[in-house]
């Protein structure tokens, strides 16, 4: 269509049924799961833990085992399989937009408004890790870059993403620069690292702290977190989250256009992702543990040289679940299981703030004050009803409606009316989930 259409504007709809690309919502589902594996800790243990795993939670058995599981298959996979899928939408949604209208760019823009407004409240009320306001300041940037053919978007990837991890060894060296020489004796630099140091190696003061403010009452609570969500927002998301998330978003739009994201590469193809993938990450992320180990898991080593091992290495990971998933769908094999986390993928807007929302409810003070008493292993299995309950509940909620809660909302502002939810009794829900 003509960019300076300017006849009569084509009525702008969300993706009715049909539209829908089943693998897309199959990989989402898996992504939404897998990435409360690495976020329950942050509810339930001390945000301290971590940089240093050891503190809370256990770390013998069964309690290293679920870190280490986590830290392998999940830890900065799904949130990179997350932010790829999220370059992916703002492709296919441009795209479609531009068909029907001609220019994409003012819709977008409002759709990114109102998923920063959401991630506000979601950060600044519910739980300072939230994700979604990086997701709409990134996505704003990115859309720019929409159209560049699929080799020059990966080399733009290939370029941001080492930025992030340069940046967290570059202050390892800074601080570690700044430690030596106040165990030296120098004095300026003792004061520089007793301020420094706290991030790093909190004192039983500070963890005090921390627990009696989670253990508050809601108001007190989102008082209390206030300045991490500051720093979450502004200081990580400078150094660290503005970098990564960008270089998965251009390297999701690059797949999407390749077509790896709808399963329509060969099973060559997808095979050869996985095993490559899992060849190149895993010892990557190995070599990390080893060096967690080796330093004993120092926390500034854990921020620096050792966490970039999985910087890298997890870029590798995620691929291989794609390739692994597009497998999957392109089979069409395990039906029920591709069912249920195609559910979870079409409402997982709803599903992430549900996560956060039974994470608060079971650890924070104004809820059932669970925190720090449960082990590893304990918020394993508690990561195992959550997915059940969610897998239930999205195969529930989709035979009677079109969209999750937060979805329709979400849409209804994009498009500045009210969208109809309830599902037509003449429209069914199921799809099949092998495209």
């Amino acid at each position: 269509m003509d960019p300076n259409h300017t006849g009569p504007a084509t009525p702008l709809t969300p993706v009715g049924e049909s539209e829908r690309i089943d693998s897309l919502d199959v990989l989402r589902g898996l992504a939404l799961l897998g990435i409360f594996v690495m976020n329950i800790p942050s509810f339930a243990l001390s945000s301290y833990a971590f940089f240093k795993p050891p503190l809370q939670g256990g770390f013998d058995g069964a309690d290293y085992w679920s870190w280490l599981l986590g830290h392998l298959f999940f830890d900065q996979k799904m949130m990179s399989i997350f932010s790829m899928l999220f370059g992916a939408g703002i492709v296919l949604f441009s795209s479609r937009i531009e068909q029907k209208r001609g220019r994409s760019a003012g819709v977008h823009y409002r759709r990114m408004g109102w998923l920063l407004v959401i991630g506000m409240l979601h950060a600044y009320l519910i739980w300072f890790g939230d994700i979604l306001v990086s997701y709409a300041l990134v996505g704003m940037v990115v859309f720019l870059f929409r159209r560049l053919p699929p080799v020059m978007l990966v080399v733009l990837a290939a370029i941001l993403l080492p930025i992030a991890p340069i940046l967290a060894v570059a202050q390892q060296l800074g601080f570690e620069y700044v430690r030596n020489a106040a165990e030296s004796g120098d004095a300026g630099f003792a004061d520089m690292w007793s301020e420094m140091q706290v991030s790093f190696y909190p004192t039983e003061t500070e963890l005090e702290a921390e627990r009696q403010t989670v253990m508050s009452g809601f108001f007190g609570r989102a008082a209390g977190s206030a300045e991490n969500v500051f720093f979450m927002q502004t200081y990580v998301l400078l150094t660290w989250a503005m970098w990564r998330v960008s270089a998965m978003m251009l390297l999701g739009m690059a797949l999407f256009k390749w077509g790896v994201f709808s399963a329509q590469r060969s099973y060559r193809f997808y095979t050869i992702l996985t095993g490559v993938g899992l060849l190149v990450g895993m010892p990557l992320i190995l070599l990390g543990v080893s060096g967690m180990h080796a330093s004993d898991f120092d926390s500034l080593k854990y921020f620096g040289v050792n966490g970039a091992f999985n910087a890298f290495g997890s870029v590798g990971i995620a691929l291989a679940w794609v390739g692994l998933i597009m497998i999957v769908c392109k089979a069409a094999i395990a039906p029920q299981v591709r069912n249920g986390l195609a559910a979870v993928g079409r409402i997982a807007f709803t599903n992430y703030l549900m996560q956060s929302l039974i994470g608060a409810t079971l650890f924070y003070g104004w809820g059932f004050g669970l925190f720090g008493q449960l082990s590893r292993s304990e918020l394993l299995l508690v990561v195992v009803a959550v997915w059940a309950f969610q897998i239930a509940f999205s195969l529930i909620w989709l035979k009677r409606f079109r969209f999750g809660p937060m979805e329709w909302l979400w849409r209804s502002l994009t498009y500045w009316r009210i969208e109809p939810i309830a599902r037509s009794p003449r429209i069914s829900p199921e799809g099949g989930t092998g495209r």
